[in-house]
This record gives C-alpha cells, structure tokens and sequence, in this order.
C-alpha cells in the first residue's frame, strides 16, 4: 500500500476508484465499503484509493474554537489507522492535512481539484450521509451532478448493522468509553489494539517494583482509559501478557501527558525503541488518585494478580515485584 502525505504528485497521478472519510478505527462498516472499492478497481482495471484526513476535522474545528475538549475522542492514531487500511488490499491512501485552507475549500473545488484532478479519481463510493467542502455544503448530490460533468461515477453504501445496531466509529467510540470490549471487537472486527514506539519514562514503575513499556498518545484523546488486562504483541512470537494503564497518570504527573504503560509478565527484555502493539483484553477499573505511593503500588500489585488470573497465568508471591526489578531494569 502506498501512502501520500498531500496529494500525488503529478507524475503519481493513475485513475483510481476511490472513497474519502475520516476512516477512525475501519469498524466493519468502513471495510464493507473498501471491499466494494477494491472489487470495483479490479473491475475497471485502475487502483483502489482512499482519501483521509489528519488531524480529524471535528478536532481541528474544537481546536480552532479554543474548546479542544468538543473533538471526538480517537479510536485510533494515524500509524494504527493505516495499518488497518492496508489488512484490506486498498493500493493507495492519500492523507490530506486538514488545516485552515483545506476547511475554507469550496465544495465544487473539492471535486474538480483535489478528486479529479489531484487523484484522477474516476469511480466514487461515500456513504448516504457523507458531506464536504465549506461549511459542510457538499452533498452525494452535488457530488453525483459535478462527477457526471468529469464523466466520474458516483455510487453510495447504506450503512452496515450487526444485530440491529448500525456499526459507526461513534458507536465504536462508545463501546471503548463503557470498557465494553466485546462489543468493540464485534463492531471493529477484531481485538482492539494501539501501537507505538517504546518511549523511555520516568522510571518509576521500576522503583515501585512494576517497571513499564511506555507508549506515548500523541493525539491525546484516547477513546478509552483506566487499567486493562492486555496482550502484547511485536515483543515474542507469541502474545506475552502484561496489565496496562492508560490516562494521564493522576497520581504521580499533573502534566495532562496520556501514556500507555504496560507491564510485561515474566519479561525481562530491553523494548526502547522497539514497535510494539497492545491488545486490550478487559477493562479491571477506572484510574483513580491515590495519597501516597504505597497505596498505588498495591493497587497495582492487585490489578496484576487479577490480570495473571484473566489470561490464565500463575500467580506469582509478594516478593515478585521487587526481584523483577532487577530483571527488567532496562524497561
């Protein structure tokens, strides 16, 4: 899969069949509508393409207002985003930076110049409600009338259900937010996960004796939080089992910074650097403020031994935490 910040270049430029949306977690509903895109590339013998967007625009209006807190909270990041979109066989992702001049774009020129000229789009699939340009003027009507002028075919999908309920990235957002993952998983098709880069932390997981792969949540805006029995991958050939929180850490930062750190059972690899990807297996509590030290470390102590118990792994004694410090120090 090829991945264009911006537009193709010119000499990039190949007819596509195309779609365009935010994409946040390709749930089973966005992949009903990629294998319509790819079957129809295939068809006509051109690339199959979509069209996202980064940052999402409803965070960049949030942004702009001053009130950041009215944005979407985010299922995925953009490396999650794409890897997801590469599982299903799509050829080619354009992400387009949606920032002040993008926004003010009138809908028309939308169409002529950034899907017909800038990707040489020639077939289209949105869904019924899709809407674009300024102000949210464009429609699928605008969008059929001005495509049939380009000789560009537009075509719709209607959404996709799963036992009554339409599958969304809102309902998707929903589900992580009640730490309903289950459900998640139905509506996404697969386990829920994020993924990064190893960053190196305050190191205070090693002193309590709990040390922490640490992932940094670069948009901020998770859409869910609290303490999970979790999966790692990327680390073994197969999953290693760990317990993770995620937030913003409110008992030892007030920086607001939202990490998620996992520690690793029976781990004692160095991961700095590394690429890893987190597999959410259940939500165990909510984060919560502690006094003092003590008490956050045998709440972890507590949330590790319910975690061991989850994925089926032994117990481990009391005197674990402090001889496993050692053993992973370089986490």
């Amino acid at each position: 899969m090829r991945v264009y910040r911006g537009l193709p270049t010119a000499a990039s430029r190949t007819p596509c069949a195309m779609t365009i949306g935010n994409f946040d977690g390709v749930h089973r509903g966005h992949q009903a509508l990629l294998k319509h895109v790819r079957q129809t590339a295939l068809d006509l013998k051109v690339d199959s393409s979509v069209m996202t967007f980064e940052p999402h625009p409803r965070e960049f209006f949030a942004q702009a207002a001053g009130d950041p807190g009215r944005a979407p909270t985010r299922i995925a990041g953009l490396r999650d985003k794409l890897d997801a979109l590469c599982t299903t066989g799509i050829d080619r992702v354009v992400v387009e930076r949606f920032n002040a001049r993008f926004a003010r774009l009138d809908a028309t020129a939308f169409i002529e110049d950034v899907l017909i000229d800038g990707c040489r789009a020639r077939w289209l699939m949105v869904g019924e409600d899709f809407r674009f340009g300024a102000k949210r003027m464009g429609d699928v009507d605008l969008l059929r009338r001005v495509g049939a002028r380009h000789g560009v075919t537009v075509e719709t999908l209607a959404a996709v259900e799963t036992g009554g309920e339409r599958i969304s990235s809102s309902a998707v957002r929903e589900a992580l937010a009640q730490g309903d993952l289950a459900r998640a998983e139905t509506l996404l098709g697969r386990p829920y996960r994020m993924s990064g880069h190893v960053i190196a932390g305050a190191r205070l997981g090693r002193t309590l004796g709990f040390p922490t792969a640490n992932l940094l949540v670069n948009h901020g805006r998770p859409a869910l939080s609290g303490i999970f029995v979790v999966r790692v991958h990327g680390v073994r050939s197969h999953p290693v089992g760990g317990v993770a929180s995620l937030g913003v850490r409110p008992t030892v930062d007030d920086s607001g910074r939202v990490l998620l750190e996992t520690h690793l059972f029976d781990f004692a690899e160095n991961l700095y650097g590394q690429l890893i990807s987190v597999e959410f297996v259940k939500k165990l509590r909510d984060e919560i403020h502690y006094d003092d030290l003590s008490t956050l470390t045998a709440a972890i102590a507590d949330d590790a031994q319910k975690a061991r118990s989850e994925l089926g792994l032994l117990p481990v004694g009391k005197n674990f935490a402090t001889s496993a410090t050692d053993r992973i120090s370089s986490l």
